[in-house]
């Protein structure tokens, strides 16, 4: 039995325990394990499945930020590599909105390129839920914003995987499209 195999599945585990109750914002409502099943997925294809930490990551990549999971409960159960990548893409929600949207554009060209893989697979993810079931209550403004911000962020993670780049220019097309 790989081990690398076992980690994966708990790393699935707990995310889907720690995020049980959330849902995605649009108006499908779609079980927000989904968001994470997917980041990790573009990740274990980026990587050829080659690099369990970044997928465990990618599973795990909102639980300190969304849940209330510790950096050490992380650590312990994970390992000190998948914790640190985890706290590398967290932001800090003591920060008002604008202040963390802010410093993820500034923030992330200096960020390891694990962190930038996980940055472009999420923003990736979150840009392809944003065309099938867009946030209720957010304006097309808000929509645009949302869409002209993931590009700037991921704006640095350019160069790491052309495969997950052309997901994400895909569906940043396919947003910009939509929301103009």
């Amino acid at each position: 039995m790989s081990t690398d195999l076992v980690r994966l599945a708990r790393a699935a585990d707990y995310a889907a325990r720690q995020h049980i109750a959330q849902r995605r914002k649009g108006p499908r409502g779609e079980p927000y394990i989904n968001h994470l099943t997917e980041v990790a997925a573009l990740l274990a294809e980026a990587t050829d499945g080659g690099d369990v930490v970044l997928v465990m990551a990618g599973l795990l990549h909102d639980t300190l930020e969304d849940t209330d999971t510790t950096y050490e409960d992380l650590e312990q159960r994970f390992g000190a590599e998948v914790a640190a990548l985890v706290a590398e893409v967290t932001d800090d929600k003591s920060l008002p909105k604008e202040e963390r949207k802010r410093l993820q554009i500034a923030k992330t060209p200096a960020k390891s390129w694990r962190a930038k893989l996980l940055k472009l697979a999420d923003k990736t993810s979150n840009l392809r839920s944003l065309v099938q079931s867009p946030p209720s209550g957010w304006t097309e403004a808000r929509l645009r914003d949302y869409v002209v911000w993931a590009a700037a962020v991921v704006q640095s993670c350019r160069g790491l995987n052309a495969a997950v780049e052309a997901a994400f220019d895909a569906a940043h097309d396919e947003a910009s499209r939509q929301f103009g």
